[in-house]
């Protein structure tokens, strides 16, 4: 698996582009403010991030299996750089959505990445290369958001420069060092791009449809959470912008040291499957206490629960999503995936908001 060179440039480009993640999204409710958004606006500013994903995801992975996973992921890391760019310099709240709206759409980075580790990991290796690259994530969750703590008092839109530069970084690093790792490039069968009875159907799918819909729930729940953290910490929790962004590096830190040390082990002890049961039992309770305390020290152990039951869950998925694929439909797969987690992220911000 170390011998695996393709494998550690995505875990580098991951944490790259883990850090312009991370840098974003302790400060985006905070910042978003400023125009003037009320909660319900917010709701919608953070759903359409996910509606445009939805729609363009399972074309970005398809096209990945057609052209090349290497020019799709150029593409996308070059939208989100872009879209950090437009919030950083928007001048009204319009530009604001239309930069969410360009990061959705070309929100491709990480079904695509996922799709490399399938190319190049066997079966039997795939749970250790997903945890490697949400490892990578959780390293780059790490400091995102300590950068995010350190600049935002130089500037509300300093965070946001940072951003798009380590992102272009991300494209850079790609662009220079990563090969093609698409071996069966066009044998995907011909079809629409956008194939919405396709992905109706991929939900009864006796391989894939029980995946698929609990990855929905799933993503139902963490959309929810991902919004309402945000305004819960400021409004009940009274903490500040770099509070909070201390809480999501707490997050980063945990969900490293799992992915790294736990996650292979207890995955061979328990079976994959059975891991993945018990983490989202974890999850719940997590969700569960969050919102029943007041109390900051439960807050943040119930926070901290959240943040190790997830990096089990994300990696894990994946994981599994791809063992019931074919080989020559992993970027399809991955961006099916994707989609169902984005309508998990729309409606859970909206329903929330409301």
């Amino acid at each position: 698996m170390l011998k695996n060179k393709n494998l550690l440039i995505i875990a580098l480009i991951a944490i790259v582009n883990a850090l312009g993640y991370g840098i974003i999204i302790p400060i985006l409710y905070s910042y978003s403010i400023k125009f003037g958004l009320s909660d319900f606006d917010n709701g919608l500013l953070f759903s359409l991030f996910s509606i445009c994903q939805f729609a363009s995801t399972p074309i970005i992975g398809r096209l990945s299996d057609k052209y090349g996973r290497k020019p799709l992921l150029i593409i996308s890391l070059a939208g989100t750089a872009l879209s950090f760019f437009m919030t950083a310099f928007a001048p009204s709240a319009a530009i604001l959505f239309l930069a969410r709206a360009l990061d959705g759409i070309t929100a491709g980075n990480i079904p695509v990445a996922s799709a490399v580790i399938s190319d190049t990991t066997e079966p039997k290796d795939r749970a250790k290369g997903f945890g490697i690259i949400g490892a990578s994530f959780g390293f780059g969750f790490i400091f995102g958001p300590a950068i995010s703590a350190f600049t935002v008092g130089l500037g509300a839109s300093i965070p946001f420069i940072i951003a798009g530069i380590i992102t272009l970084i991300a494209v850079a690093l790609t662009w220079v060092f990563l090969p093609e790792t698409n071996k069966h490039i066009g044998e995907v069968k011909h079809g629409k791009l956008f194939d919405f009875p396709k992905l109706i159907h991929a939900a009864i799918d006796p391989n894939v449809g029980p995946t698929l819909l609990i990855m929905l729930v799933y993503s139902f729940s963490f959309g929810m959470l991902i919004y309402a953290f945000q305004p819960y910490s400021v409004k009940a929790m009274h903490l500040s912008a770099n509070e909070i962004s201390g809480l999501f590096t707490l997050f980063g830190a945990v969900g490293l040291v799992t992915q790294i040390l736990l996650l292979p082990r207890i995955a061979r002890i328990l079976g994959e499957k059975n891991t993945f049961k018990f983490s989202l039992i974890l999850m719940a309770l997590a969700f569960l206490g969050i919102f029943l305390t007041t109390n900051l020290i439960l807050f943040v152990i119930f926070s901290v629960l959240f943040g190790f039951s997830n990096s089990f869950v994300q990696p894990l998925i994946q994981t599994i999503l791809s063992k019931e694929t074919d080989e020559k439909s992993q970027g399809s797969i991955m961006g099916i995936s994707a989609s169902y987690m984005s309508i998990g992220t729309i409606l859970g911000p909206i329903g929330e908001a409301q």
